[in-house]
């Protein structure tokens, strides 16, 4: 059976908190990512969501923001949550944060939050989960910086929920099995390939390319077939 997109952001927020936890339960101290690259997110609200939803279901947790301001309006927007937010400097300064037993999101990590991110991560005991982050600077693309991250932290996380609509169609992965890539026709999303390994851009491409020009190819066909039935 081939995947199905999200209708919306609210079915994608559900199928990551689905996704999220079975990955919780895979490992005792793993790293996830969360993605959800929608153009012109405001990532407060889902953010605040999921990390409802997981308290609900038992867990305990912190979400971290990357500055004080940040976590401050988290604060405001989720009373609820006050307790549980805080900022990326807090967690750095005091190592106690780490032992408390605590889940720990972070939200919206930049590439300057890299070292900060890294030095939390590698005292945490429990999993931690980079929702919507970005710890890879195109900066440092190329060079010994560059390879030392991707063979050392950055090799250490895994996506538990990918969702990246673009242009010319969407890629997905959830619930630790493959990714999908989906074409968007003018009748709507289309499921086209399945990938072991996040596609690179010259696969997705190429996949979205095989995909056009069979479509085709099969319209022509049936556009053949009728015009024999017509005589």
């Amino acid at each position: 059976m081939s995947a199905v997109l999200p209708a919306d952001l609210f079915e994608a927020e559900q199928r990551t908190l689905v996704a999220l936890q079975e990955a919780l339960a895979s490992k005792r101290r793993g790293r996830w990512q969360i993605t959800w690259k929608f153009e012109g997110l405001r990532l407060l609200g889902p953010a605040l969501r999921l990390a409802t939803a997981l308290k609900e279901s038992g867990r305990s947790l912190l979400l971290a923001w990357p500055d004080a301001g940040a976590a401050a309006l988290a604060k405001r927007d989720g009373p609820e949550l006050a307790e549980c937010c805080v900022d990326l400097m807090q967690l750095q300064r005091d190592p106690a944060w780490a032992q408390r037993g605590d889940l720990l999101l972070i939200a919206s990590a930049q590439p300057s939050d890299y070292d900060t991110v890294e030095a939390i991560c590698n005292q945490w005991m429990e999993p931690v989960v980079l929702l919507n982050g970005r710890l890879e600077d195109a900066a440092v693309g190329i060079g010994s910086v560059a390879r030392t991250r991707r063979r050392g932290f950055l090799s250490t996380w895994q996506s538990a929920f990918h969702l990246e609509p673009f242009l010319q169609g969407a890629l997905m992965q959830e619930r630790l099995k493959e990714w999908e890539l989906f074409r968007l026709d003018p009748a709507g999303y289309r499921w086209v390939q399945q990938f072991e390994a996040r596609p690179d851009q010259e696969q997705i491409d190429d996949a979205l390319s095989s995909s056009a020009d069979g479509l085709r190819q099969t319209l022509g066909a049936m556009d053949r077939f009728i015009d024999d039935l017509r005589g």
